[in-house]
């Protein structure tokens, strides 16, 4: 069978994009592996009439739109290849099966780089996130840290002293530029440049940082600027256009450079939030719905 659309990735934005291109009329598969980005979230803030739940229970409120339509499958399947083809498409799974569709979306996502600390990976997404927008408002007044090793730092220092007045950057050994420092100590934001040897915690709640020469500062959460990579090697593979800060590059309807493919959701390098994710699902299901209906003239 010749699908319509097959989506890889079934975040917000995958979910959105296949209730979207499902409405049109159109055969489509959601292809999941179960591995979101926000696995480690505890709630998810900022996505008006879902403030406040689970990423999971957005996601089961999701798949369970998708179900009144018969047109629209979700397979817990990881689709390892994707061959282009003249008019259509071909996708492998891990195990084996082989799917075709006419056109595809990319809602894989990205995936967090931390900085390598002990004890980071425990208090993350409980304590310690990347987002001031999803996250700010329970940290608020609180005493925080920012660890930022990169370029960000002094944007995101001041973005967080939106939510507290008693904040430390921690470059965990890299030395930031001497006017962005004199710039966060003007506005009592005091820069840590000695290494981070361990986050300490009771239970996922940061207590404090150790520093590599002794020192033990308290914090009571904090933020990290986090590097990231695309979660999957589709766009690349296939020949698809990239931004500067590595995320996929596509018009307003998820319309990558190559003939077929769309891409929506955080994978587009964009802020990371799942409103925005599902925004630019519906997007890319509008995208594809364009395009099948412009074939046919």
């Amino acid at each position: 069978m010749l699908l319509d659309c097959a989506i890889i990735g079934g975040g917000p934005a995958g979910l959105s994009a296949a209730l979207v291109v499902g409405r049109g009329r159109k055969q489509v598969i959601v292809f999941d592996d179960e591995l979101p980005r926000n696995r480690v979230t505890q709630e998810s803030h900022g996505f008006i009439t879902n403030d406040g739940m689970t990423p999971f229970e957005i996601r089961q409120a999701g798949e369970a739109d998708l179900q009144k339509y018969p047109n629209i499958k979700i397979k817990r399947n990881r689709i390892v290849d994707i061959q282009k083809k003249e008019e259509s498409f071909t996708l492998l799974t891990h195990e084996g099966d082989a799917f075709e569709a006419k056109k595809i979306i990319l809602a894989t996502g990205l995936q967090d780089i931390l900085p390598e600390i002990e004890g980071i990976h425990d208090v993350y997404g409980k304590t310690l996130f990347s987002c001031p927008f999803c996250d700010g408002w329970e940290l608020k007044d609180k005493a925080l840290a920012l660890i930022a090793e990169n370029q960000r730092a002094l944007h995101m220092a001041k973005l967080l002293s939106n939510w507290t007045k008693d904040l430390i950057v921690f470059t965990n050994g890299h030395v930031l530029a001497e006017e962005d420092k004199a710039l966060l100590t003007a506005h009592s934001i005091q820069v840590i440049d000695v290494p981070i040897v361990l986050i300490d915690h009771d239970n996922g709640q940061l207590r404090s940082l150790q520093l590599a020469n002794g020192e033990i500062v308290r914090r009571e959460g904090g933020f990290v600027a986090s590097e990231f990579k695309q979660s999957a090697p589709f766009a690349e593979k296939l020949g698809c256009q990239m931004t500067q800060n590595g995320g996929i590059e596509t018009d307003i309807l998820g319309r990558t450079t190559v003939s077929g493919v769309f891409a929506c959701g955080d994978n587009l390098g964009g802020p990371a939030q799942l409103v925005l994710a599902a925004a630019a699902g519906s997007q890319a299901g509008m995208g594809v719905i364009h395009e099948l209906v412009q074939e046919k003239f």
